[in-house]
């Protein structure tokens, strides 16, 4: 996912150099962000064909997701994500085919085997925390995590993210203080799309800046503009830096634009004009970054095609694998939601999910039938 074709991109530019890369960096950037783009845009095709029930958008967001997860290390660090972050999940290891099964609710969805509503990523094998409806209860998990990494000395970092509107929560003043005042290797980025549904943030914050609260915890607070994805990068990759030294979190506000309504179950018509919706086209990630690239000779147009070929074949390939794919059977519907040894001589009402409980009962419902 994150990596160009084999001879492609093996230089490095001079824009590859002024942040630390290499050409294939950046094209391995920019296909995250292409193809974040084109799953979402997706979802909301399936949508408005009644095969998936709910669509949460990252339109707008894929610049910075992709720049910020990109200094962290797969498989070791830590990314407690959130609703929006596709764009996230896919630079940290994620696939077309793991979003899109969460979307369908199957049972080989990675995120949780189709038990959770859409949108709610999370990956075991790449340490994403799986995320839930509340907003910001990712913030306690990632500064937990980021606990037990400098407690037992792993080098680890953990990011997690989230809107503006999830950062006037009480769990994140209580976990940047927390994570401030034992210096804990965590970074928190908010992702400000200037609206929380439909509030505007001039009705959220009595401050310009989120990142003006840090200064509150002594930490830094950093603001990048969410459309310029070098520059998102290098204040990702100073805050891992900072980090992974022992010198405490950052916050960063990365100030992102959001292309689509809240949700498939929103009209931002009603409370965004059409002049308002007009100009955020000027500062898609998407089109600027392809741009920036073309003009340091990193993208030609033989390979921008290659590229966009490929993420279409992944997006139908995975299209495809999830509509295919076999749904959860209802015998396991309790599997991972309930404790699996019940302390009872009587099952469950419910069942063990498929026979992972007490012995005895192993694929029998039974004797939970003759419970009920």
């Amino acid at each position: 996912m994150a990596k160009a074709e084999p001879g492609a991109g093996a230089g490095v530019s001079d824009l590859a150099a002024s942040v630390g890369l290499t050409d294939e960096d950046l094209l391995g950037m920019y296909r995250v962000i292409a193809t974040a783009r084109a799953v979402d845009e997706r979802m909301w095709v399936l949508n408005r064909a009644g095969r998936i029930p709910f669509v949460i958008s990252g339109q707008g967001h894929e610049g910075a997701q992709a720049a910020i997860a990109w200094p962290l290390k797969r498989q070791f660090d830590w990314i407690a994500p959130f609703y929006r972050s596709i764009a996230t999940c896919l630079a940290f290891g994620m696939q077309a085919r793991d979003i899109l099964t969460a979307q369908y609710a199957k049972a080989i969805d990675p995120s949780s085997g189709g038990r959770q509503m859409p949108g709610h990523y999370g990956n075991v094998a790449n340490n994403l925390v799986s995320l839930s409806s509340p907003v910001a209860t990712q913030m306690l998990h990632a500064v937990g995590i980021a606990l037990a990494a400098k407690i037992r000395k792993t080098g680890q970092v953990a990011m997690t993210s989230m809107g503006e509107g999830s950062s006037n929560q009480g769990d994140v003043h209580e976990g940047l203080n927390f994570a401030a005042i034992h210096k804990l290797p965590f970074i928190l980025v908010v992702e400000n799309n200037g609206y929380a549904i439909s509030v505007p943030v001039s009705k959220q914050l009595a401050v310009a800046d989120v990142a003006a609260r840090a200064s509150g915890y002594g930490i830094p607070g950093v603001v990048v503009d969410g459309a310029d994805v070098l520059t998102c990068y290098r204040a990702a990759r100073d805050a891992v830096e900072r980090a992974r030294a022992g010198e405490g979190p950052t916050l960063i506000e990365a100030k992102v634009i959001r292309l689509t309504a809240h949700s498939s179950d929103d009209q931002q018509t009603k409370y965004r004009s059409e002049e308002e919706l007009k100009a955020l086209r000027e500062s898609d990630p998407l089109p600027r970054f392809r741009a920036e690239l073309q003009d340091a000779g990193v993208l030609t147009e033989e390979l921008e095609a290659t590229i966009a070929a490929e993420v279409k074949a992944d997006i139908d390939e995975a299209t495809e694998y999830a509509e295919t794919a076999a749904d959860p059977s209802p015998s396991e519907a309790m599997k991972w939601v309930y404790a699996e040894d019940w302390p009872s001589e009587e099952p469950p009402a419910w069942g063990f999910g498929g026979g992972h409980g007490m012995a005895g009962h192993e694929g029998d419902t039974s004797a939970a039938k003759d419970a009920v």
